[in-house]
């Protein structure tokens, strides 16, 4: 696997060049990118001396292996230094990502070799983080981590423990390189076993109008259909992703539709699922809608109005009675109590292949949340996937919906 590894000026600089060295022990190629300000407490010469290669500290400098990495013969011609490593590597891991490297990269700046590889990568990116405990916590830095977080950065939140500083503990330490590593890994070895397939994901939560301004609606934010839409997509998959009220950035790589309300959800799916190979249900969708919605705005003068509601066709019902040979359905179940039961049900009802289950009545998962622990229940049995975030329990689905294909189920 090829690693790139950035380098920003913190203290725990001295940890990267430990990270290098496991990696390269275990067998990766590894090539190494440094800001100025990392040279003051790591020297080119400590990564260069384990990798084998030569280390760059700005985007204005040939590259002397002219983007090759170790093993590799060097290329014809000199390229575009801070394109050349990151269009070739697998997984880019910046270690220590300091309170000013989170600052930027949230940003979009790219002043230097490290931030303009981060926005330029079409690799997972794995920052991790290493600061005074005060910055940490410092609502900017909060904001930063949550950002990067929403675009897909996979962040290894710091450590409690003994800090730079003489006598100062809290959390703000550096995770340990072999954990990095493993990290790395894990994301590096995703492989594109979805090339070609046709994908679609619906995320979101849809918005069923009472009058022109005012609607029925929910708390997704579409946080882990979208996270889903682009695992699928980093494996190889053709993925269109339909979402309903979401304000999050569409995954690079993926055909976004915008839509509103479960009718017109409906029918983009409906369209879409004709040539789709797979379908992943992760909207929130209305079960009831008003009957009559009124076109203009209510005036609350006239006292409380009545409000009739009436149910909203079961979208994916319907088009699991469609489906094709071949073709996979997973449907999502959001229930308020730690029980499969009512989720098993709405496989058995719907015909499905699987089910993604999650206890909502858990506040720090689900809707809305970063975070969350799902049940994948299947025909042949359930699974479990820990408390992580959505990024990860987006690959744990997507391991299930590739074993489905190949057992034809």
């Amino acid at each position: 696997m090829r690693i790139l590894l950035g380098v920003p000026g913190g203290i725990a600089a001295y940890k990267a060049v430990e990270l290098a060295r496991l990696a390269v022990k275990a067998g990766h190629s590894v090539r190494v990118i440094q800001t100025p300000a990392s040279l003051r407490f790591v020297g080119r010469a400590s990564f260069a001396a384990i990798t084998g290669a030569p280390v760059l500290a700005s985007e204005f400098e040939d590259d002397p292996a002219k983007g090759a990495w170790p093993g590799e013969e060097p290329g014809s011609h000199t390229p575009i230094s801070h394109l050349a490593l990151i269009e070739r590597a697998d997984v880019y891991v910046v270690a220590p990502a300091t309170a000013n490297t989170l600052s930027r990269l949230a940003s979009g700046s790219a002043d230097d070799l490290v931030s303009t590889s981060a926005l330029a990568a079409t690799c997972p990116v794995v920052l991790a983080p290493a600061m005074n405990g005060l910055m940490w916590a410092n609502p900017a830095t909060v904001e930063n981590v949550l950002t990067l977080k929403d675009r897909g950065f996979h962040v290894l939140e710091p450590e409690e423990g003994p800090l730079a500083s003489h006598g100062e503990a809290g959390k703000g330490r550096l995770v340990e390189p072999d954990v990095i590593l493993h990290s790395v890994e894990m994301l590096g070895a995703q492989t594109r076993d979805l090339d070609g397939v046709a994908v679609v994901v619906t995320a979101g939560g849809t918005r069923e109008p009472i009058d022109g301004v005012r609607f029925i609606g929910n708390r997704s934010s579409g946080r882990m259909g979208f996270a889903v839409a682009e695992a699928a997509q980093q494996r190889g998959a053709l993925v269109t992703l339909i979402a309903a009220n979401s304000s999050l950035p569409c995954p690079l790589g993926v055909e976004l539709v915008e839509v509103g309300s479960a009718a017109q959800l409906a029918a983009a799916t409906e369209t879409a699922f004709q040539a789709a190979d797979v379908l992943v249900m992760a909207a929130a969708v209305a079960d009831f809608r008003p009957v009559a919605p009124v076109g203009g705005k209510i005036d609350k003068s006239a006292g409380v109005p009545s409000l009739q509601l009436e149910p909203v066709d079961d979208i994916l019902k319907g088009l699991a009675a469609k489906k094709s040979s071949g073709q996979v359905l997973v449907g999502f179940a959001a229930e308020h109590g730690p029980s499969t039961q009512r989720a098993r049900g709405k496989l058995e009802a719907k015909d499905l292949d699987m089910v993604v289950y999650n206890d909502i009545s858990d506040g720090t998962i689900g809707f809305d949340s970063l975070d969350n622990q799902v049940t994948l229940i299947t025909h042949k049995g359930e699974r479990q996937l820990a408390l992580a975030s959505k990024q990860v329990i987006a690959g744990g689905i997507i391991d299930a919906l590739v074993e489905l294909r190949s057992s034809g189920s």
